[in-house]
C-alpha cells in the first residue's frame, strides 16, 4: 500500500534525500521552462535556421511573468499523484474529490463574493459548467481511481499526452499551423510512444490496460478544459470561474460523499493521509487554479498544457524517493517518445511560408485557439 509505506520512519530514513530531492525538482522545472520558453534556438540559434531553410516558423518566447507562473503551476500541480497515493489508503475517491474541491472553494468563495465575481462569472455558467466537468468531475475521479493500480509516476506520464492531444484538437478546430510537418510528426512519435509504454508494461502484464485507459481519458478532458477556459469573455472574472467551479464540484460529489466519508472516517485515517488531503484543497485546487489562470492568459491553453512536463518530473522525483515506486521498461521507452513528440505537437508555429513572404519580427503572431 502506497500511503502505508508513507510512514514517519521512512521520512527519518529519507531525511539525507529529501533537500537533495527538492533541489532536483527546482532544476528539472527551471530547465524544462527554459527550454519551453526559448525552443531549439537555444540550443541550434535561428539564424542557423534562416540560412537553411526558405521557411521559417514563429515561437515567441516566454516574459518573465509567465516564466515564474510556469515554474509555480508546474511544480504544484506535480504533487497531486503523490498526496492521492497517501489519501487513496484510507479514503475512498467520492471522498477524496469531495473534501478536495470542497476546500478550495471554501478558500475561494467567500473571496469571489466579497470582490462581486460570482453574478459575473454565472452568466457564463454553461461554460463554467462545461470547463468544471472536463477539469475536475471525470478527470480527478478517473486519475484517483487509477492510482490505486498504477503508480503516481506511470500516473503523471500518461498525463503528459495532454500537449499533444490539445494539438490535435487544436487542428480539428481550424488552426492550420496545428497541421504544420513538425506537429504532424509530434503527434505521430507521441501516439507512438503511448503505444509502446502501453504495449510493453500491458501485454507484460507490469500494468493492468483499465487504468492506463482511465488516465488518457482523464487526459483528453485536461486539453478540452483550458481551451473552454480561454474562450471565456475577458470580462469572466478568473478567481470567479475558479471558485464556481470548485463549488459546482462539490455539489455533484457531495451526495456520493454522504455515504463514503462517515465510513472513511469511522476507520481512522492516518495523519498523513489528512495532510494530503489539505494539500489537495488548499494548494493543489485552490492556489495551482489561479496559477494555470494566469498562465493560460500569458501564453494560451495550448502552450500552457506544457506544464505537465514538470509535473511529471516533479512527481516521478516524490514517487520514486518516497514511494519507492520501480521504473518500468514501458516508461524506459515510452517517456522519450511521449515528451519530444509532445514538445513538438505543442510548439507555437505558422503554416509554412516562404521567407519573401513573412511577417516583421515585431509583428505578433496570436495562438488561435
Amino acid at each position: 500500500m502506497l500511503g502505508a509505506r508513507f510512514t514517519t520512519s521512512n521520512v527519518t530514513t529519507k531525511a539525507g534525500t529529501t533537500t537533495a530531492s527538492i533541489m532536483a525538482i527546482f532544476l528539472f522545472a527551471w530547465t524544462v521552462s527554459r527550454c519551453f520558453s526559448f525552443g531549439f534556438g537555444v540550443f541550434f540559434g535561428h539564424s542557423a535556421w534562416e540560412k537553411s531553410s526558405p521557411y521559417f516558423y514563429y515561437a515567441s518566447l516566454m516574459s518573465r511573468k509567465a516564466l515564474l507562473l510556469f515554474l509555480a503551476a508546474g511544480i504544484i500541480w506535480g504533487t497531486p499523484y503523490f498526496f492521492i497515493a497517501i489519501a487513496i489508503d484510507y479514503f475512498q475517491t467520492p471522498s477524496i474529490v469531495f473534501l478536495r474541491v470542497f476546500l478550495g472553494a471554501a478558500i475561494l468563495l467567500p473571496i469571489a463574493i466579497k470582490r462581486g465575481m460570482v453574478r459575473k462569472t454565472l452568466k457564463a455558467w454553461p461554460a463554467v459548467l462545461a470547463f468544471a466537468t472536463l477539469e475536475m468531475v471525470g478527470p480527478w475521479f478517473l486519475i484517483t481511481e487509477a492510482e490505486r493500480e498504477i503508480s503516481s509516476t506511470l500516473a503523471g506520464l500518461l498525463i503528459t499526452t495532454v500537449p499533444f492531444i490539445a494539438a490535435f484538437l487544436v487542428g480539428l478546430l481550424g488552426d492550420r499551423s496545428a497541421w504544420h510537418p513538425l506537429t504532424v510528426l509530434g503527434l505521430v512519435l507521441g501516439l507512438a510512444g503511448v503505444m509502446a509504454l502501453v504495449g510493453i508494461d500491458v501485454f507484460s502484464g507490469t500494468i493492468p490496460l483499465t487504468p492506463v485507459l482511465m488516465m488518457l481519458v482523464a487526459a483528453v478532458g485536461y486539453a478540452v478544459a483550458p481551451i473552454i477556459a480561454n474562450r471565456m469573455p475577458r470580462e469572466i472574472p478568473t478567481l470567479g470561474v475558479i471558485a464556481v467551479s470548485l463549488t459546482m464540484v462539490s455539489v455533484i460529489y457531495a451526495p456520493f460523499a454522504a455515504f463514503t466519508l462517515p465510513e472513511d472516517i469511522a476507520a481512522g485515517p492516518s495523519w498523513q493521509s489528512w495532510v494530503s488531503l489539505v494539500v489537495l484543497g488548499a494548494f493543489c485546487s485552490a492556489l495551482a487554479f489561479i496559477f494555470f489562470f494566469a498562465l493560460i492568459r500569458e501564453i494560451g491553453p495550448a502552450r500552457a498544457s506544457l506544464i505537465t512536463y514538470v509535473n511529471l518530473g516533479v512527481a516521478a522525483i516524490l514517487g520514486v524517493v518516497f514511494l519507492n515506486e520501480p521504473i518500468t521498461p514501458g516508461i524506459v521507452v515510452g517517456f522519450p517518445l511521449v515528451v519530444l513528440g509532445s514538445y513538438l505537437a505543442s510548439r507555437q508555429r505558422q503554416a509554412l511560408v516562404r521567407k519573401s513572404k513573412r511577417r516583421e519580427k515585431s509583428d505578433e503572431i496570436p495562438e488561435t485557439l
